[in-house]
């Protein structure tokens, strides 16, 4: 996977595109993120580079709840794609 800023943005569609927001703030993330599911929103740490924004959603995106029906056909192979890479790291 190429850690650039489209494939940033398509992995923030995958979150979008199932109803969570996706924020960039500043705070004491021992992580890189935080995640408040009772509002279905993402906080990444603004300070971090694509790559790492990049590594925290591939990180974050296998463990929500993703309605794999609501996603584009673009979004269903990227989140395959990131479900398959997560599950081989494990």
């Amino acid at each position: 996977m190429k850690y650039t800023q489209p494939t940033l943005d398509k992995l923030a569609d995958i979150l979008g595109e199932s109803g969570y927001v996706v924020r960039y703030e500043r705070g004491t993330f021992q992580s890189g993120w935080c995640l408040l599911e009772a509002r279905k929103i993402v906080v990444l740490n603004k300070f971090l580079n694509v790559e790492g924004r990049i590594n925290t959603l591939m990180e974050i995106i296998p463990l929500l709840a993703i309605d794999f029906d609501k996603l584009t056909h673009q979004s269903q192979k990227l989140y395959e794609e990131v479900v398959k890479i997560a599950a081989t790291a494990a």
